[in-house]
């Protein structure tokens, strides 16, 4: 440590804390143990979400209110805290958290960063100088808290504020789109693959239902992921028992959050879980991985189908968002598609240091809460934008290419599957490898060979027939 930096400066004031004293930046509002974290991890470039902190300014200001209802907190400390909180909230102070990611397992450090910068922001309101611990950072802005249950708690609100207002409705959104090329693209018959070979016939619309109900799925998820968040840690601090909290503080708090955020939350049953382990968030990040791998198939599966334009599959035809080639005029990439399995790869990466993370409970306390935190937070980020931007500039411009749809058809060995049940398998099969080998249709040669009279073969071999349940019995291929 530079000797000369407990001495004050022009641009510096000394604070003490119970390890002594430390130079702060005399315009700061964080206080003598934010320096000390500062100092302490010089890990990387990597901030608490701008959610968290604004979650932070959310239980302070609840804890504010409800200790002064409940006879613990003088009046205007409570107001001023409220308001220099509601500043928080408001991201008027976001410079004033330069704590990185990379700290203290509990977050701790992220916990003082908050009180301190509340606490001097309070203090100001009062005519008091920052530094002076008029409104006291442990004593008035944490009564009734320990970090050991508010960063658990503002993870909580962060994630499901964020599924409630982002990802929820980017999810609706991209769902409407494909449920409606489902019903658009419904009459257009086109070949179906099975490990990438052709297989009997599908409708576009059909392939189209399948991803709307992925998403559809996906909703469901989030839903139940919000469900495992509800329940708060807030009220257990330090260790789960609750010591220094009034009994009645984290049902209070967590009503008026429940308000302001119209989520759903509430004290966990049991805080020695709620403390000890964080399953809820594993969960959580769990179904986020789910959805990303849903939308990396739907997203492949658009690339491929869109392949081309003339030598690839080209079933449906992208929008042109952008040229596709440095050095090949003409040549469009569907890129959007691309971005989008780009964020599925993060998020799946993502889970596995939520899930690490998960594993880091020793005892009463968890010990990673903040890269947990961080890589949460991106993926509902991520899912919600890419999810957005999938169904504005790809998925609602998505047009067929019904005439090579139908081409691709009539060209399928996999057409003799529904000659099976008439004239057996292995029948049906020697029609297909001559058909493969004189390159003519399966039609074509059921014709010459005259297995079936012509009125029967044009009712066995009509595409959209083969599209819906029924007709004759038999192997369905596999």
């Amino acid at each position: 440590m530079n000797k000369n930096q407990n001495k004050p400066s022009a641009t510096t004031r000394i604070e003490r804390d119970t390890m002594g004293e430390l130079a702060v930046p005399a315009e700061a509002y964080y206080g003598v143990q934010t320096a000390r974290a500062i100092e302490n991890f010089p890990i990387s470039s990597l901030r608490m979400p701008r959610a968290i902190v604004r979650a932070m300014g959310m239980i302070k200001r609840a804890a504010a209110t409800v200790n002064h209802s409940l006879g613990l907190l003088d009046k205007k400390l409570s107001e001023v805290i409220k308001q220099a909180a509601t500043e928080v909230v408001d991201g008027k102070l976001d410079a004033e958290f330069p704590v990185d990611i990379f700290q203290t397992g509990s977050g701790t450090s992220t916990n003082m960063n908050t009180n301190e910068v509340i606490s001097n922001r309070a203090t100001e309101l009062l005519g008091g100088a920052r530094g002076s611990k008029l409104v006291h950072p442990n004593d008035h802005v944490n009564l009734g808290q320990s970090s050991n249950d508010v960063i658990p708690t503002a993870i909580h609100i962060a994630a499901s504020e964020m599924m409630q207002k982002q990802l929820l409705p980017a999810l609706t959104r991209l769902h409407k789109a494909l449920k409606g090329k489902a019903k658009e693209f419904d009459t257009i018959v086109k070949i179906g693959r099975t490990h990438l070979q052709d297989a009997t016939p599908v409708r576009l619309g059909q392939e189209f239902g399948g991803y709307a109900r992925q998403i559809d799925l996906g909703l469901h998820r989030v839903r139940q992921a919000q469900e495992a968040l509800s329940e708060v840690a807030l009220g257990g601090t330090a260790v789960g028992t609750g010591l220094n909290c009034h009994p009645k503080f984290s049902a209070k708090v967590m009503a008026i959050i429940s308000k302001e955020t119209g989520c759903s939350f509430k004290e966990a049953k049991n805080h020695f879980e709620a403390q000890s382990a964080q399953d809820s968030l594993v969960g959580a990040s769990g179904h986020l991985r789910t959805l990303a791998i849903s939308l990396m198939k739907i997203a492949n599966d658009i690339r491929w189908l869109g392949s081309g334009p003339r030598c690839g599959l080209g079933e449906i035809n992208l929008p042109e968002t952008q040229p596709g080639s440095s050095i090949m005029p003409g040549k469009v990439n569907p890129v959007i598609a691309e971005s989008v399995t780009m964020v599925c790869a993060q998020v799946i990466g993502n889970d596995v240091t939520v899930t690490v993370g998960g594993q880091a409970a020793n005892f009463e306390l968890i010990v990673m809460m903040p890269v947990m935190a961080y890589n949460l937070l991106q993926s509902i980020e991520l899912l919600a934008t890419a999810s957005n931007n999938f169904s504005v500039k790809c998925i609602e411009g998505i047009q067929a290419n019904e005439e090579r749809c139908k081409s691709l058809i009539e060209e399928s060995l996999a057409m003799c599957t529904a000659l099976a049940p008439e004239i057996g398998y292995e029948a049906a099969a020697k029609l297909a490898k001559e058909a493969y080998k004189s390159g003519k249709t399966v039609r074509q040669v059921a014709k010459e060979q005259k297995v079936l009279p012509d009125r029967r073969l044009a009712e066995l071999l009509d595409p959209w027939r083969m599209t819906e349940p029924g007709g004759p019995v038999g192997s369905a291929g596999g």
